[in-house]
């Protein structure tokens, strides 16, 4: 742990994840850290489970962009970490971004990733993952994406869409700074791959990539991703 730290804010958006929000939660806690779990409109256990944690709980409209700018608003961090509820952060994050990102010229960053599936292909993806982010300074929200608060408000938050809200705040972020880029590993869930076919999400994904970057709407995008089944 880092005694001089700046103080970081973890924003966590959650709609009905009793099932993942557990191990989130359960990271070891550190120096000058604030967690703050916006809540969407959870119908299962979620918010009992959270309640058994040190963490600030705010209720928003559901819609991840709308939840993690709500989450930013009530944060009081110098850093912000934005992370799904299905993801567990790096035991070492806190020195990472103390040390070496803080005294950084870049603004915003993200860490790599490891898919917590045993399947080889989980191993091909995350490797593409990673490489592509470093390569293209495009950073997914599987990879918590952290940024310094002026930053962030320089950009003005999320976009207010319900799909590719990490493609667009990576696209604003870098007219500022490239992506700072942490090799050690987050873990986030593999349960959508394994629930709906591995293959089958992957073209989904970049079908998806493809509509938005040929400019159909976010509320088109959205549609489609929604057909797949939730991951339970």
């Amino acid at each position: 742990m880092i005694s001089d730290c700046p103080k970081i804010s973890i924003v966590i958006p959650v709609l009905n994840e009793a099932d993942v929000i557990e191990s989130t939660l359960s990271n070891p806690e550190h120096i000058n850290l604030e967690v703050i779990v916006v809540d969407g409109g959870s119908s299962d256990e979620t918010l009992d489970i959270i309640s058994q944690h040190q963490c600030k709980m705010i209720d928003a409209a559901a819609g991840r962009a709308n939840q993690m700018n709500k989450g930013a608003d009530a944060a009081t961090g110098d850093i912000l970490i934005f992370l799904h509820a299905d993801s567990v952060l790096p035991a070492e994050f806190d020195s990472c971004l103390c040390t070496d990102f803080w005294s950084s010229e870049k603004s915003w960053g993200r860490f790599d990733v490891r898919l917590s599936g045993t399947h080889p292909l989980f191993r091909i993806i995350e490797g593409f993952m990673n490489n592509r982010s470093r390569l293209t300074g495009i950073c997914t929200g599987d990879q918590a994406i952290f940024v310094k608060r002026e930053a962030f408000a320089k950009i003005g938050g999320f976009a207010p869409i319900p799909l590719m809200e990490d493609i667009e705040i990576s696209k604003s972020l870098k007219k500022i700074s490239p992506p700072f880029c942490i090799k050690s590993r987050l873990v986030t869930s593999s349960r959508r791959w394994e629930k709906n076919g591995i293959i089958k999400t992957i073209l989904l994904m970049w079908k998806l990539r493809l509509m938005h970057f040929v400019g159909v709407k976010s509320h088109v995008l959205a549609k489609h991703y929604s057909k797949t089944p939730a991951p339970s």
